[in-house]
């Protein structure tokens, strides 16, 4: 599971840093992320499919092999390919692991590093055959996010208005930046490494990932 982590002062992220385009048990507590319209850096936007009932789902996760196999499970689901996930969490409930876990899944090889101090890791798989686009992959960590300039100096704007998937760790800390999630994952910690996790569907595909996965 993820280590704690200690914030810095600042992410140290800068323009030009990030490429475009290479690359509990019951019903959820927490509300669905919105936009803030009135910001002039806010103008991202929303998916059109969203569901106006969420999808709520509730998983129990004895360890960190079922961890593993609903990153999976999520893999297999062609969806996944072209979505938003915010994984919400304590420090060490699991949130990176789980993010490792599906980019492994979904073809990722090599070291998968955290983007805890570069805010976003990039990742290009290959595509399978010849009709099949590569598949882009943004991981984001914003736990350091503080400067709203760095949105639009990193390009974080192109990021999640281009397709591919996109896998944000504290997500909270970007607030009102963000355009609607079409899957919103928490992890709470329970006893050892017992993990209670609900899944928030809050658009048609999001309501349909969240449906695929197994206990």
């Amino acid at each position: 599971m993820e280590t704690l982590r200690q914030p810095r002062e600042q992410s140290g992220l800068c323009a030009g840093q990030v490429n475009a385009g290479g690359a509990n048990l019951g019903e959820s507590e927490f509300p669905a992320p919105s936009l803030n319209s009135g910001h002039q850096l806010t103008a991202i936007n929303q998916h059109a499919d969203i569901v106006h009932s969420p999808i709520v789902k509730s998983l129990l996760w004895q360890d960190e092999t079922q961890t593993r196999i609903f990153a999976q499970q999520l893999a297999q689901q062609a969806l996944i390919r072209d979505c938003f996930v915010e994984l919400h969490g304590e420090l060490g409930a699991g949130k990176t692991s789980l993010a490792r876990y599906l980019l492994q899944a979904l073809g990722v090889t090599g070291r998968i590093k955290s983007p805890t101090y570069a805010v976003v890791e990039p990742y290009t798989v290959a595509a399978t055959s010849d009709a099949a686009p590569p598949l882009h992959i943004w991981h984001f960590d914003f736990y350091r996010f503080t400067d709203p300039h760095e949105w639009e100096d990193a390009g974080f704007r192109e990021l999640f208005a281009s397709p591919g998937l996109k896998i944000a760790e504290w997500p909270e800390k970007a607030g009102a930046f963000l355009p609607t999630a079409d899957l919103v994952i928490r992890i709470e910690v329970g006893h050892g490494a017992l993990r209670q996790v609900s899944l928030l569907g809050q658009t048609a595909r999001g309501a349909v990932l969240a449906g695929s996965t197994r206990p």
